[in-house]
C-alpha cells in the first residue's frame, strides 16, 4: 500500500515533462513566427520608405525641369520686344517726293507718322518699278493721304492706319487689273481696306 503513491507520482512526472516540453516548442514556434513577422514589418517600412524617397526625389526633377523650362521661356520672350525696337529702327522711311498739305495752316504741321508712311509707301512703290510723284493730305484728313504716279493720270488712296507694303501691294494688283483689261486712265484708286479695292 505504501507504493502505490511513488507510482503514481512518476507517471505525474512523466505527464507534466511531456506537457511541458510541447509547450516549449509551441512558445518557440509563436517567438520565430513572431520575430518573422517583425522582420517582414521592417521589411515592408524600408521599402515604403524607399518608395517615397523615390517619389520625393522624381518630384524634385520634375519641378526643377518645370522650373529650368520657365526660365528658358521668360528669357526668350524677354528677348524678343528688343529685336522689335530694333527693326523699327532701322524701318525708319524719310519721303523723297513732295508732300503737300491742303490742311496747311500757321499752327498745323505734317506729323513725323504721316511722315514716315508717306515714305514707306513710296520706297514699296518704287521697288515695284513706280514712280511717286507727289503726296497730297486732302482738307479735314490727318489720316488719309493721295500719292500721284508718274506716268497715270489720277491718285491713289492710302490711309497710315493700313500696313504700307499691303497697300503698295494691292496698288500694283489693282494697275495690272486695269492694264489687263485694256485702261491706264483711272480717277483715283482706293486701296484704303484689306481684301477690297475700288478705282474710278
Amino acid at each position: 500500500m505504501g507504493e502505490e503513491p511513488k507510482l503514481v507520482k512518476r507517471k505525474m512526472n512523466r505527464k507534466s515533462t511531456i506537457m511541458s516540453g510541447r509547450t516549449i516548442g509551441e512558445r518557440r514556434e509563436r517567438l520565430e513566427t513572431k520575430n518573422e513577422r517583425i522582420a517582414a514589418r521592417k521589411k515592408d517600412k524600408k521599402k515604403k520608405a524607399l518608395r517615397v524617397s523615390f517619389t520625393l526625389i522624381g518630384f524634385a526633377i520634375l519641378a526643377l525641369i518645370l522650373i529650368i523650362i520657365s526660365a528658358i521661356l521668360i528669357h526668350s520672350s524677354q528677348s524678343e520686344p528688343i529685336e522689335i525696337v530694333e527693326e523699327e529702327v532701322v524701318t525708319d522711311y524719310q519721303p523723297t517726293i513732295e508732300i503737300v498739305d491742303e490742311n496747311a495752316t500757321a499752327e498745323s504741321q505734317i506729323t513725323n507718322r504721316m511722315r514716315s508712311y508717306i515714305g514707306e509707301v513710296e520706297a514699296h512703290l518704287r521697288k515695284r518699278g513706280y514712280q511717286p510723284s507727289k503726296a497730297v493730305i486732302p482738307s479735314g484728313s490727318i489720316r488719309l493721304v493721295y500719292i500721284y504716279l508718274n506716268g497715270y493720270t489720277g491718285y491713289v488712296k492710302y490711309t497710315i492706319d493700313r500696313d504700307a507694303s499691303a497697300s503698295a501691294e494691292d496698288t500694283d494688283r489693282l494697275i495690272r487689273y486695269l492694264a489687263g483689261q485694256g485702261t491706264n486712265d483711272f480717277e483715283y484708286l482706293d486701296v484704303r481696306i484689306p481684301g477690297r479695292a475700288f478705282w474710278k
